[in-house]
């Protein structure tokens, strides 16, 4: 886990449980190391609308993002995946390590946090820490820690 992640975590006192397993890059391949990870499986998508405005949505990872009603809720016309090189500036991320986590490098105001009321609600989630070898995961009550602890702006939708 990178030691801005652990320390921004430890300064908030948010509790978690980390998992150490090879490198997943795609849903399908982490399926093959979720039945050793407790809590809702997650993935997390970094979106960008015509506005030049991003979206870090995080939600299960079972589930289809419907970008329609998403679209229509957010009142953009268009949503498409923001590029590596958007990714790497604005959440100082690579793909296949895309969490929620990302937010605490963030230091834009056009970039929002989503969550999915399913994630927000479960007792348990799991997301990468920023990169793809390791999960880490939070009960509710951390998950709202570090919801609180962030400097963005975020929302709870139901996707």
């Amino acid at each position: 886990m990178h030691k801005k992640l652990l320390s921004f975590l430890q300064k908030n006192k948010i509790n978690f449980d980390e998992y150490k397993h090879p490198a997943v890059f795609t849903v399908k391949e982490s399926k093959k190391i979720k039945n050793d990870i407790p809590g809702l499986h997650c993935k997390c998508l970094f979106l960008k609308d015509e506005k030049n405005e991003f979206y870090l949505i995080g939600m299960s990872a079972e589930k289809r993002l419907d970008t329609k009603k998403l679209r229509k809720y957010l009142k953009v016309r268009k949503l498409h995946f923001a590029s590596e090189s958007e990714l790497l500036e604005i959440l100082k991320l690579k793909p296949g390590s895309v969490s929620i986590f990302g937010m605490i490098n963030c230091n834009k105001k056009n970039v929002k946090l989503i969550l999915s009321s399913e994630v927000w609600e479960a007792e348990k989630v799991g997301f990468h820490p920023n990169i793809n070898t390791v999960t880490i995961v939070v009960t509710h009550e951390n998950l709202k820690k570090y919801y609180d602890s962030l400097n963005c702006d975020e929302e709870i939708l139901e996707l």
